[in-house]
């Protein structure tokens, strides 16, 4: 039996060709899919620019002085000139308490002032006259004697007068209630008619020309909070388009041991009174200017 072996060999070579195209398909299939899987990467240049370091903050606006006026001396109160809200200058009357009443007693005090005078002077004549009588044995040594004892009693009524006229000027004064700085009142306590005990409270004032910012910081940052720092900050009132600005002038010594945070305060120049004491501030403390930081593109970063 004879065999073709041309024939036998065409055959084989079309099944090895026929099995390497149908292995090849799925590797190039593959490929494809890869290449159209792939994230397209262009490069972005990091440039270095001067920031400032900050830390974060948030606290109350405070008024930097704030007093409760009470009355320094007893009585009814005649008459209230302001009410809260009003803005008064150090100095100005707030209230009168009794002062009928007080200004006759310094009448009187300076009435008696007058007369312990006229009547140390007529001691020092009457001495005198004493004096000159004894040198020509007239008078005797007791009625000198007495004359002299006389004379530093009404000198020592002279000071006791005036001491009382003082205390009686003094509680006049005290009758008209004045503002001790420039401040606004935040609420009136009493009224007219009212009758006060030295000691009650009349009115509750700030001074919200100069606000404390208070905030506090993690005590990691102990060392590098400073007075003279800047701190930037917005209140709720005005959103975030404005900001203040304030100045460190005050740190705590020490730590809360609950919060391990430590208090520090701002001052805040606030003349046109746009920011309310007792406002919630968010902020931040400058805690170093300028310093070369390198950034990239925002369109750089990409999150999967």
């Amino acid at each position: 039996m004879s065999i073709d072996i041309r024939h036998c060999s065409l055959t084989t070579l079309s099944s090895a060709l026929a099995l390497a195209v149908s292995c090849s398909k799925p590797a190039a299939d593959a490929a494809r899919h890869e290449d159209e899987d792939a994230v397209p990467v262009t490069a972005a240049r990091v440039e270095v620019l001067s920031m400032d370091r900050t830390l974060d903050v948030w606290g109350t606006l405070y008024p930097k002085d704030e007093a409760t006026i009470g009355a320094e001396v007893e009585g009814k109160v005649e008459k209230t000139l302001v009410d809260f809200g009003d803005r008064v200058k150090a100095g100005q009357e707030l209230a009168f308490i009794d002062t009928t009443t007080y200004e006759a007693l310094a009448r009187q005090a300076a009435a008696n002032v007058e007369r312990a005078k006229a009547t140390a002077a007529n001691a020092e004549l009457s001495l005198k006259r004493l004096q000159e009588l004894r040198k020509v044995n007239i008078a005797s040594q007791s009625d000198l004697d007495a004359a002299v004892a006389a004379a530093e009693q009404a000198r020592a009524d002279v000071k006791a007068q005036e001491a009382a006229d003082a205390v009686a000027q003094l509680n006049l004064a005290r009758s008209r209630v004045k503002a001790p700085f420039d401040a606004a009142v935040a609420e009136r306590i009493a009224s007219a008619g009212d009758y006060l005990k030295v000691g009650a409270p009349l009115f509750r004032m700030v001074n919200d020309a100069v606000l404390k910012y208070i905030v506090q910081a993690p005590e990691a940052y102990a060392g590098q909070v400073k007075k003279e720092q800047q701190v930037i900050f917005r209140v709720d009132a005005y959103g975030t388009n404005q900001t203040f600005e304030g100045t460190v002038y005050l740190i705590s010594p020490a730590v809360n041991l609950a919060t391990r945070a430590f208090p520090f305060g701002a001052l805040v120049q606030n003349a046109d009174h746009k920011l309310k004491a007792s406002t919630y501030a968010r902020g931040k403390l400058i805690l170093q200017r300028d310093v070369p930081t390198p950034v990239a593109p925002l369109d750089a970063v990409s999150t999967f």
